[in-house]
């Protein structure tokens, strides 16, 4: 087992519980054998099916909670779960984003209303093992197709508790890799990594799927047209068919032929998109792609296995791929910069940068895509030295970075509550109004945090109305 360290931090993921326990029974209702009193199971619970719930309670403790989707085919055999982790605590939030997939492949989904960024490792360990108790005893689910998913700091979470408990066999990672400190191994269970082309941690995932070649571990890596977010359905959907090839493989699951053929179909047809585009480089990925999840399941994995070593001979290929490989290093050349510039920037120098940054990000190219990157690694760090400062309290060198922050991510809702505090604390209460309906309006909906923010406490803040347009 995965020895727990204690960090937190942007990208760390865990929801936080106390221990769920049965109700107690009496013995006289339970079978007795040679003279011992077994333990009956309990029935499971009912639940509507073909619905997001999303409120569940652990027994014991009722502000343990998580949601639930029951797939239209019902639970009355045993099902494939996939936990989900959201970085900001919306369990729904996943599950209504991919609820036709869990119909389509007959997968029951469970995502933590606990799950957010900065708790630590001890923390999403103990809670991993509430989940999971909590939930097996409550609905069908098979022990052989466990599996956990996650986004950003998610990710990490749903990687941290594969790393722990074996009866995970399977991690989606979306916009995130492993815990930091996780080298690259023979894992017990399949890794299959999402990014946007448009994500900071694209580099990151790009990394440890290379890693990773060098293994057993069985794994993918998924790319779509987007930024750091949950993946689109249409990727997500090659995500949860992978995990069914890999059943399949592994004789959990019979084979299906139909799900093979028409995966198939429709990867000849990405590629050949792809060449007529002229991306090579990803033509050839796409194939390496269809290669690695048809493997001892189709002729099919032949044929992409040859097309892609036709492709990656090629002269044009070899230039593209030196161009991109270039324009990654240009990347981190960029980044290097900037980390200079942090401390010795100002406002003129950040004003006009960002300004480039989201005019030259606009444009669909690769080019386009790293600028993309780039806005979003800068909305990281400054969200990084923003939370610093104000937690500190130190206000002054905090309001040049939040504004910062609110510059390069005008969306994100954290860099609207920065403000907010800030407005606090300089008893400026139209601003706090403003910048709260603001953080709302980007989804803000953690209602726990409002109220336990002293600084909107104490200059009595008007709650109802910041939250009656809560998501």
């Amino acid at each position: 087992m995965m020895k727990i360290p204690t960090c937190t931090g942007l990208l760390l993921a865990a929801f936080c519980a106390h221990a769920c326990a049965n109700n107690p029974t009496t013995a006289s209702e339970h079978p007795v054998k040679d003279g011992v009193v077994e333990a009956a199971p309990a029935p499971l619970d009912s639940f509507a099916i073909g619905k997001v719930i999303d409120t569940v309670a652990c027994r014991a403790d009722g502000s343990q909670t998580y949601a639930v989707y029951i797939p239209s085919t019902g639970g009355k055999k045993a099902l494939t779960v996939i936990y989900f982790f959201d970085p900001h605590a919306s369990g729904s939030l996943p599950l209504n984003k991919y609820k036709a997939l869990a119909d389509k492949y007959g997968f029951l989904l469970i995502g933590s209303n606990n799950s957010k960024n900065g708790n630590d490792w001890n923390v999403t360990d103990a809670i991993w093992q509430i989940l999971e108790d909590d939930t097996r005893k409550r609905f069908n689910i098979n022990a052989e197709r466990i599996y956990t998913a996650g986004f950003s700091g998610g990710a990490k979470a749903a990687g941290f508790a594969a790393l722990n408990h074996p009866e995970i066999k399977g991690v989606i990672a979306n916009g995130a890799g492993l815990p930091d400190g996780a080298d690259a191994s023979n894992y017990a269970f399949s890794f299959t990594g999402i990014t946007g082309e448009g994500d900071m941690n694209m580099t990151e995932l790009v990394a440890i799927s290379s890693e990773l070649n060098k293994t057993t571990t069985p794994h993918r890596l998924l790319f779509f047209n987007g930024k750091h977010e949950w993946a689109p359905e249409k990727t997500m959907d090659i995500a949860f068919a992978g995990l069914q090839f890999d059943a399949m493989r592994n004789k959990q699951l019979p084979v299906d032929e139909t799900l093979i053929k028409s995966f198939a179909a429709n990867s000849k047809k990405t590629v050949e998109s792809f060449i007529n585009a002229n991306d090579l480089v990803k033509a050839a990925a796409e194939c390496a792609l269809a290669s690695n999840l048809l493997k001892n399941l189709s002729a099919d994995a032949g044929w992409f296995s040859n097309k892609a070593a036709s492709l990656t001979a090629m002269a044009a290929y070899k230039q593209q791929a030196q161009a991109q490989q270039q324009l990654l290093q240009r990347e981190q050349q960029i980044k290097a910069h900037y980390a200079q510039q942090f401390n010795g920037g100002d406002m003129v120098y950040w004003t006009k940068e960002i300004a480039d940054l989201q005019t030259k990000a606009k444009a669909s190219t690769a080019e386009g895509a790293m600028y993309q990157r780039l806005l979003a690694y800068l909305s990281l760090a400054f969200y990084s030295f923003s939370n610093q400062l104000v937690g500190n309290h130190r206000d002054v060198g905090a309001e040049y970075y939040v504004n910062l922050y609110k510059m390069v991510d005008p969306a994100n809702s954290e860099a609207w509550y920065f403000s907010a505090i800030l407005h606090a604390r300089l008893n400026d209460l139209a601003a706090v109004e403003a910048d709260l309906l603001k953080a709302v309006a980007c989804g803000f909906n953690d209602k726990a945090r409002l109220h336990s923010q002293a600084d909107f406490v104490e200059r009595g803040i008007d709650f109802a109305k910041i939250e009656k347009d809560m998501k």
